[in-house]
C-alpha cells in the first residue's frame, strides 16, 4: 500500500496525524463478544465523515485523503492477548476517532453532528471526551466575563460566591418574588436567579421582574454596600429568546440566565456573542441528565455541563453537587468543574455553581472539593431557614467565612445564631424525606 493509499484509509496511528487539524472524539463502547470492534470502528469513522454503509462513486481517494475520519485508537478493556474467556458475553472498548476540522469549521452544530451524531444510535457507545485543536477553539469568544470579570463586577476578591434561587419555582406574582429577592439580597447573596421553571410567564413577566428587582438591587446596595446580580431567565423559543435578553438588558438587567440545553447550545453561543447583551450569562443544567445519565449512551457530564457550555460562552454553569438532591458521584463533580475552570486555550474560566439541595452544612465539603472559585447555589436552604431568608443567606455567608478561617461550623455557630439554626435544622438535610418514606 502506498503512502497516499494509507492516507486515504479510515485508520491511522495516533502519531501519524497532525493534531492541529483534527477534533478527537473518545468513546467507551460495549458490544457483544462476537462483534469485531477493530473492524467496526473504521466503519463508524467513514459513516461520520465521507461515506455511508456501502461504497459510493463520489467517495474518491482524493476526498478521503482530505476528509475521512480516522480511528487512531481501539483498545479493549481488559486487554486480552492470547484468548478471550468463553464466559465473556460483552467486550468493552476504548475508541478514539479523529475528525478533520475542515469538515466542521468553528461551530457547534456540525461538530456535534459529526462527533456524536449517528454514532449515538449505534448501540452502547458513550462519548466521554472531545479534544479540540487550537484553530477550532480560536473561532469562539467563550465567556465574556468568566471568574475574574464577575469578581470585578461584584467587588468580591477571594471568597466563593453565594447564589439563591427564588422559591417557589413558579406560580407566584411579581411582588412575592420581589420580596423574596430583597430578603435574599439582604442576607448576602451575591447572585439571585430565577428558577429554571419561570421565564416570561403570563402571571409574572420578565419586564416586570427586571424593573422591580433592579430597583430593589439598588436599594440593597445603598444599605449594605454589596452588589447583587439578578440572572433573569430569558429562555424562550427562537427568536423571542433574543428579544427577551435584549429587552432585559435595556431595562437594566445586570445578568441573564438561559436553560441552554433546552434551547440548544448554539443559542447560548449566540447570546454570549451578541454585542447588545453585555452582561454575564448563567447556564442552567436542566435536561442535561437526558444526555449524560446513561453509563453506556450519550455524552459525559463534563462535556454537557462543562467544556461545551464554556466553549459557547456561559459565565456561570449550574452543576449537580454530590451532596444534595441532584446527586452525582464526586469524581464527575470534580471533572465538570475542571472542564469549566482549567486552562483551555484563550477561553476564560467559567464559574461552576454547585447546586441541588445545598445547605450551609455542605459548604466545607464543597469548598474542600473545588476551592474558592465556585458559586454555592441554594434555594430551600435559604428560603426555608428557621429564622427566615435573610438569616438563611447570612448562615451561608457565615459558613463560607468559617471555612475560609479554618474554623468548624459547630465552633463558629456558637457565636453566629443564623449558622447555629442551620446546623441544627440540617444536620441531616433529608430527615423529613426519610420520615415520610
Amino acid at each position: 500500500m502506498t503512502n497516499d493509499e494509507m492516507l486515504s484509509q479510515p485508520v491511522a496511528l495516533p502519531d501519524g496525524i497532525d493534531y492541529d487539524d483534527y477534533i478527537i472524539g473518545t468513546y467507551i463502547v460495549t458490544y457483544p463478544a462476537m462483534f469485531p470492534m477493530p473492524k467496526l470502528a473504521p466503519m463508524l469513522a467513514i459513516e461520520q465523515s465521507t461515506g455511508t454503509w456501502v461504497p459510493v462513486p463520489g467517495e474518491t481517494p482524493e476526498v478521503r485523503r482530505r476528509h475521512v475520519a480516522k480511528v487512531i485508537g481501539c483498545y479493549e478493556m481488559p486487554d486480552y492477548e492470547y484468548s478471550i474467556p468463553a464466559d465473556v458475553k460483552d467486550r468493552n472498548w476504548f475508541v478514539q476517532i479523529a475528525f478533520p476540522v475542515v469538515n466542521v469549521g468553528s461551530q457547534i452544530p456540525m461538530m456535534l453532528t459529526t462527533v456524536v451524531g449517528n454514532i449515538s444510535m449505534a448501540g452502547p457507545i458513550k462519548l466521554v471526551d472531545i479534544r479540540f485543536p487550537k484553530k477550532y477553539v480560536a473561532g469562539f469568544q467563550g465567556p465574556k466575563f468568566g471568574i475574574d470579570g464577575i469578581r470585578k463586577l461584584l467587588g468580591v476578591k477571594k471568597r466563593p460566591l453565594l447564589n439563591n434561587m427564588v422559591k417557589p419555582c413558579t406560580g407566584y406574582p411579581l411582588e412575592v418574588g420581589a420580596e423574596l429577592f430583597k430578603l435574599a439580597a439582604l442576607g448576602g447573596c451575591d447572585i439571585v436567579k430565577d428558577d429554571e421553571l419561570i421565564a416570561d410567564a403570563s402571571f409574572n413577566s420578565i419586564k416586570g421582574r427586571v424593573k422591580r428587582y433592579m430597583e430593589i438591587e439598588k436599594q440593597v446596595f445603598e444599605e449594605t454596600g454589596e452588589r447583587t446580580l439578578y440572572t433573569v431567565n430569558v429562555t424562550d423559543s427562537v427568536p423571542k429568546i433574543f428579544e427577551n435578553a435584549r429587552r432585559a438588558v435595556e431595562l437594566g438587567a445586570n445578568a441573564i440566565m438561559v436553560n441552554y440545553i433546552a434551547v440548544g447550545i448554539p443559542v447560548l453561543q449566540a447570546l454570549a456573542e451578541d454585542p447588545k447583551i453585555g452582561v454575564p450569562i448563567l447556564g442552567h443544567m436542566d435536561v442535561a441528565g437526558a444526555l449524560y445519565m446513561s453509563p453506556q449512551h450519550g455524552m459525559s457530564s463534563h462535556l454537557v455541563l462543562g467544556k461545551l457550555a464554556r466553549l459557547a460562552g456561559a459565565d456561570i454553569v449550574v452543576i449537580p453537587a454530590p451532596y444534595g438532591k441532584a446527586s452525582v458521584i464526586v469524581e464527575k463533580f470534580d471533572s465538570m468543574a475542571r472542564n469549566l475552570t482549567y486552562p483551555l486555550y484563550q477561553l476564560k474560566p467559567t464559574w461552576p455553581m454547585a447546586s441541588g439541595g445545598i445547605t450551609p452544612t455542605h459548604v466545607p465539603k464543597v469548598m474542600q472539593e473545588l476551592g474558592n472559585d465556585i458559586v454555592i447555589g441554594s434555594g430551600g436552604g435559604i428560603h426555608a431557614h428557621p429564622l427566615g431568608p435573610v438569616a438563611g443567606g447570612k448562615a451561608f455567608r457565615q459558613a463560607i467565612d468559617a471555612t475560609l478561617k479554618g474554623i468548624s461550623l459547630e465552633e463558629y455557630s456558637k457565636t453566629h445564631k443564623e449558622l447555629a439554626a442551620s446546623v441544627k435544622q440540617w444536620a441531616d438535610p433529608f430527615k423529613a424525606f426519610k420520615k415520610e418514606a
